[in-house]
């Protein structure tokens, strides 16, 4: 297994649009191969932001990259320039291979 995160900083007054913009997302991630499980994490408050993180969780780090070079992801991505959101730097990426899963 293989999960993909990413970590954004989200401005303070921003998180409800946050929510909203990944709510409203056509992700159709339960039509991709290999595809486990997503979730959008809200963590600990800052003074001036909010941490969330997405999660997505794969049956392999292969499906993982298929799954960025794909149309799905592309046709989820189109619009993430179009919002009101928000943010303190770029999202920070990090992937794990699962080596222990009890």
């Amino acid at each position: 297994m293989y999960i993909a995160m990413n970590r954004f900083k989200v401005v303070k007054g921003s998180e409800d649009e946050f929510e909203t913009v990944w709510s409203s997302r056509d992700r159709r991630l339960g039509e991709v191969p290999g595809f486990v499980q997503f979730k959008l994490l809200k963590g600990p408050e800052e003074e001036d932001y909010t941490l969330f993180a997405s999660h997505t969780v794969w049956a392999s780090y292969d499906d993982f990259v298929a799954w960025t070079k794909s149309q799905h992801f592309r046709d989820a991505h189109a619009n993430a320039g179009n919002h009101k959101v928000t943010y303190l730097g770029h999202p920070q990426f990090e992937g794990f291979e699962v080596v222990l899963d009890n």
